[in-house]
């Protein structure tokens, strides 16, 4: 393993809208390419986090999860992360298995660009890899290989790397219980409602952990009152027009909308952990660690508010508040 400086340290996270603390094994300035063991190998939940950039004469380069680091004959690469940048640029993704590559899956959204520098985030997950890049989700891939095979991770071609960080620790099992969380699910079948343990005030955070579905139209994520029709918070997606609806249901009648936002951050089968802090005067809301958007409350008694709905085109995970 080639690294100019090597070491493990407790990573506290960014504020409070991170999820949790997570164990980061952290490889400074790696000589290039680089070729590493991945001590313990990969788990559901883990994350892959590469910073660097890409020099203005780059063509390609590539972030292979390999099995093993055999040159000859050639370890198999369950994924292979393939930025190219002639023409309008594209990433492709492929398997190497016995020596011989498998279908390319290309996606043609380049979010890397000569002479800047990038964040690339590979989450770990049960069935596939998903991908963002400079925090926006860029692709998701299906396992091809088995995942308890993967125990090397190879960087090579025009690149240039300033750290590769191995965060342990899970995001589906992000909080430690002696914070004193409570899942409030029993079932996970959406629709979905859920009785918060006590009511919202602030400090209060709600924690959504789901898979959005293949084809999706659109889902939701309602705070309500069980005392009345009242929605203080209305999170709505819209998958078709690509629109993120925020809004609040009072006194029988629908509020302004409000859809401003940087980017629609999500995809069809894409995994989320979506997080509500509720503070004083507004909901802020982050999305798989990275904080998107705020809500100015609108609905002020916020002690009424103990119900959490689930609705439309989501698989639940789990529910969770503290």
């Amino acid at each position: 393993m080639h690294s100019a400086s090597d070491h493990t340290e407790l990573t506290k996270g960014e504020g409070k809208m991170m999820s949790s603390d997570g164990l980061r094994k952290t490889i400074s300035s790696p000589v290039m390419p680089y070729v590493g063991t991945i001590l313990g190998g990969l788990l559901p939940g883990e994350l892959i986090v590469i910073h660097g950039s890409i020099p203005d004469n780059a063509d390609r380069f590539q972030v292979d999860l390999q099995c093993g680091s055999s040159i000859n004959p050639r370890a198999d690469v369950a994924f292979h992360f393939n930025p190219r940048f002639k023409r309008s640029g594209c990433v492709v993704c492929n398997t190497l298995e016995g020596e011989k590559w498998g279908y390319e899956e290309i996606t043609y959204e380049m979010p890397f660009q000569k002479g800047k520098s990038f964040e690339i985030i590979i989450m770990i997950l049960k069935d596939k890899f998903q991908v963002a890049v400079n925090k926006k989700h860029l692709l998701l891939y299906n396992h091809r290989i088995k995942l308890e095979r993967i125990d090397t991770l190879g960087i090579y071609g025009n690149v240039h790397i300033r750290t590769i960080e191995f965060v342990s620790n899970s995001l589906q099992d992000s909080q430690p219980s002696s914070l004193g969380v409570t899942n409030i699910n029993t079932e996970n079948e959406v629709p979905y409602v859920g009785k918060l343990d006590t009511a919202l005030c602030p400090g209060r955070t709600i924690v959504i952990k789901g898979e959005v579905k293949k084809s999706p139209k659109s889902f939701a994520i309602n705070l309500k009152t069980s005392d009345s029709k009242d929605i203080a918070l209305h999170l709505n997606p819209r998958m078709q027009k690509k629109v993120f609806v925020r809004n609040s249901y009072l006194c029988d009648s629908w509020g302004e909308e409000e859809k401003e936002i940087g980017y629609f951050p999500f995809s069809p089968g894409m995994y989320f952990e979506l997080i509500i802090f509720c503070d004083a005067h507004q909901f802020n809301v982050a999305l798989n660690g990275v904080h998107i958007l705020e809500y100015k409350h609108r609905f002020k008694q916020l002690e009424k508010i103990t119900l959490v709905e689930i609705i439309g085109d989501v698989q639940l995970l789990g529910v969770r508040s503290w």
